[in-house]
């Protein structure tokens, strides 16, 4: 009973086993990887766009996806 507690009370301030597969879908194929440079180099940095020509995937998982990789610290 108190293990049904203590894990409830860890949803509530947020900490979820979701946390590790957001980390999974940031996992791009090489074929989505490419796709991905060649749709910013033709449109910049209109993630939403670039989105829609990827199926399953969000504007914020690409852009955070691409921040973390092809970004530079100028």
């Amino acid at each position: 009973m108190a293990d049904s507690q203590h894990s409830s009370s860890y949803e509530t301030f947020g900490f979820s086993r979701e946390e590790t597969s957001q980390e999974s879908k940031l996992e791009f194929s090489e074929d989505e990887e490419t796709l991905i440079i060649r749709m910013f180099n033709l449109v910049g940095e209109r993630w939403s766009l670039i989105a829609g020509r990827i199926p399953g995937r969000t504007a914020e998982e690409i852009e955070k996806y691409w921040n973390t990789r092809y970004s530079t610290s100028e």
